[in-house]
């Protein structure tokens, strides 16, 4: 969605001191919030909310670690099994891909907000 402004006009000159002066700050502050005053960086340019694309990160899919041998091997019988050890190593993929997805989101924000 695009942003729409209409052109601020001047402030006439009849009107008194007091609201001349107010009146030429609303006018700065708009046209500094809407990028029309020719500020060549735009770094007092609003941002509206056409202006950000943002990926929901949606929920995470690892709850938690699947592991039944919680203590430490007294000797290599009593170590955890394969299965085990499959389970952890896919619990620590979906826990990578979850990490993946969540910086893909914050990184699309980041560019929208620094407008890189």
């Amino acid at each position: 969605m695009a942003k729409r402004y209409v052109a601020t006009p001047e402030v006439p000159s009849t009107e008194i001191v007091a609201q001349s002066i107010l009146l030429s700050a609303i006018k700065e502050n708009i046209e500094l919030l809407t990028g029309t005053r020719g500020e060549p960086d735009l770094a007092s340019m609003a941002l509206a909310r056409g202006d950000l694309t943002v990926e929901q990160v949606g929920e995470q899919e690892m709850g938690a670690v699947n592991t039944s041998n919680t203590a430490a091997p007294a000797d290599v019988a009593s170590a955890a099994s394969a299965v085990t050890v499959d389970l952890l190593r896919n619990d620590v993929q979906i826990l990578a891909n979850d990490v993946f997805r969540t910086r893909q989101a914050l990184d699309l924000l980041i560019r929208n907000l620094t407008g890189v």
